[in-house]
């Protein structure tokens, strides 16, 4: 007790000591723009930040009230530093590159973003067109997003029509098929002028930045020339060129006046989480809108900036124009609309604006709204969540007469015939499962198919050594099957292990599909409703320790059937068998050696001819032994 004593007293001096250390770092923190870096109590980084003026935003995290997830940074920062900057653009670059190199865990990490599609010129003298997902730094120009994979192959595919540049990765010695077709100008043998490639990636460039239209007018003229000149074969391959055109650049849902590609963001933020909303517009059309969500920590509107300059700092892939929302209304910077958009802007060096009125404000409006309406069905869905665990376990308790079964155990045996019965357990805590808990059993005592003796085995095995150990008991523990195994069950709890713990047993109709819940020696029946949370959860149960002890037993019959092929060549014992097939990897390989290659394991020549005779005698036999072998061995990776 005075360990415990003294190390609580410890504890509580280096928290007093982080406090006064704060309070003095506090008292120096200057009138200027930067970056600031808190720490826990190990000195890992946990959160990165920004600010116009260091000094008022680093205090106001030691001061005041703050909602539960800002409480719960504050409640472990144990010191501090701060960067200071030039600018405001300054702290905005800084701040991105320092959550980049720390990974801190409160901030807002876009590792799992979606990426888009883009089309690519390569910056080669011969260039070529391609579709990507990665946006590089290179000679290259990029453009895009589109929508998905699809759209975007399909508008490369009508520009190789159109232009043909070359098609290979690299530059063979001789042409290829997309020569005859008419679709490139084959550099690899062909002298093409650096004017003539120049000519196509400009007009491919005019085409993807909107001048499709101009496009479309030229292969029309061209078009009506070839059918005055009778050559109806080409006026139809520059008709089905006109209408793949209107197919692939048809209007979208949202259209603007001007073909200008821009990014319009908007956010909402409740209860702690953030949702942003970006709408793609290209060349005057929406073609895709992407919602992010995470838990945010600092003031929403700061990380909401922090979000769009993470977004575009590894995308050089930039629009012409972007679209941002001011500061809520409440907030202290309301005076400073124009400034976040001038920050972004000198970093970005593109145009961004944070309209006050007109179609772009209701853009970023529509914007905001569906980032609103993407958090409230979040919300949504984590009460519906809540209502298949926490509410499923709660009513099932109600169903019983007991309190809350909060800790499930269920068990299921498996075998074929009596042949390598095994038997699994599957732990679900507050309806979900838990996974690190689940655990196999090989049976040892039974012989044959007898599932009741199967059930005591595991059942005894099981709570033996969590009384031995002092693990957690079950609430509740569900057995796969009716009265004959949950009456297995209770003896051995209660009669061998002086254990009285609900026993319940799941029982299936004739579809092999959870049927209903039985509880006790007198498999009295509960009668959930088939369409209830409690039934849903059951149900659930059911099928994933079935799957799971199945899968066991698939694993162990693979393993059983090699070992027995072995063992019944003399001169193999337990030992060389491992060596063998840790060797090799599976009893195919084995077949499949030369005596020589047996020398590695320790095997001379004669017990290896003898091995390779025994396995090849079968063929037939041999085919089916392997497939399984290969399955027993990838289960045991």
């Amino acid at each position: 007790m005075a360990s415990e004593h003294e190390g609580g007293q410890a504890h509580g001096n280096d928290r007093a000591a982080s406090a006064e250390r704060i309070r003095e770092k506090l008292a120096l923190l200057p009138d200027k723009p930067g970056c600031y870096l808190m720490k826990n109590h190990e000195g890992t980084i946990i959160y990165v930040g920004k600010a116009k003026v260091l000094k008022n935003r680093v205090r106001s995290y030691f001061s005041g009230s703050h909602d539960g997830k800002t409480q719960k940074l504050v409640g472990e920062i144990r010191d501090f530093e701060y960067i200071v900057t030039a600018s405001n653009v300054e702290a905005l670059i800084l701040e991105c590159n320092l959550i980049k190199q720390h990974h801190p865990r409160y901030n807002i990490l876009l590792r799992d973003d979606k990426s888009f599609p883009y089309i690519k010129i390569s910056g080669d003298r011969h260039p070529r067109l391609e579709v990507t997902r990665k946006v590089r730094k290179d000679r290259g120009k990029y453009f895009g997003p589109y929508p998905n994979a699809y759209a975007a192959q399909q508008t490369k595919k009508l520009l190789d029509r159109l232009y043909p540049l070359r098609k290979c990765q690299t530059i063979p010695d001789k042409v290829c098929l997309y020569y005859h077709l008419g679709q490139c100008l084959a550099p690899c043998v062909n002298d093409v002028p650096d004017s003539e490639n120049e000519r196509m990636v400009s007009e491919i460039s005019r085409f993807l930045n909107g001048g499709h239209e101009q496009i479309k007018q030229d292969l029309t003229e061209r078009m009506l020339a070839s059918a005055e000149e009778l050559n109806f074969e080409r006026a139809k391959e520059l008709r089905d060129q006109i209408v793949h055109i209107d197919a692939v650049m048809q209007k979208q849902t949202i259209n603007t006046a001007d073909a200008t590609d821009r990014d319009v963001f908007g956010f909402a933020a409740d209860k702690g989480w953030m949702s942003v909303q970006i709408l793609y517009l290209r060349q005057g059309k929406m073609i895709e809108r992407h919602t992010s969500m995470y838990p945010f920590y600092g003031e929403a509107y700061d990380d909401f900036l922090t979000f769009v300059g993470q977004y575009y700092s590894d995308n050089p892939a930039l629009p012409k124009e972007v679209l941002l929302p001011g500061p809520p209304v409440d907030a202290d910077h309301v005076s400073h609309d124009a400034e976040a958009g001038e920050t972004l802007e000198k970093w970005l060096k593109v145009k961004v604006h944070v309209p006050q009125r007109g179609s772009k404000k209701q853009m970023i409006e529509m914007a905001c709204k569906n980032a609103g309406i993407a958090l409230e069905e979040k919300f949504k869905l984590i009460e519906r969540n809540q209502d298949r665990t926490i509410g499923a376990v709660a009513g099932l308790g109600q169903w019983l007469g007991t309190d809350t079964i909060r800790r499930i155990e269920a068990f299921d045996n498996s075998n074929i015939q009596g042949t390598n019965p095994v038997s699994a357990m599957v732990v679900f805590v507050d309806g979900k499962p838990d996974r690190k808990e689940y655990r196999k059993y090989k049976i040892r005592t039974v012989q044959g198919p007898d599932d009741y003796e199967t059930m005591r085995e595991v059942i005894r095995r099981r709570y033996e050594r969590v009384l031995k150990e002092n693990l957690p008991l079950p609430d509740l523990v569900i057995v796969d099957g009716g009265k004959g195994q949950i009456s297995a069950a209770v003896d051995v709890l209660e009669n061998e292990l002086g254990l009285d713990l609900p026993v319940g047993g799941l029982v299936k109709d004739t579809k092999h599909k959870t049927a209903q819940l039985v509880m006790g020696e007198s498999a009295a029946v509960i009668p959930l409703p088939r369409d209830s949370q409690e039934f849903y959860l059951l149900q659930r149960i059911q099928d994933e320790v079935h799957r799971f002890a199945i899968t066991f037993h698939r694993e162990s019959r693979a393993k059983s059937m090699v070992a027995s092929k072995l063992d019944a060549i003399p001169g193999i014992g337990e030992t060389r068998r491992k060596k063998l097939l840790k060797h090799f990897g599976s009893l195919k390989k084995i077949k499949e050696a030369a005596v020589e290659d047996f020398r590695a394991v320790g095997i001379g020549s004669r017990l290896a001819a003898d091995i390779l005779k025994a396995l090849r005698e079968d063929a037939g036999e041999e085919v089916a032994v392997a497939g399984e072998a290969g399955d027993g061995n990838e289960a045991g990776k």
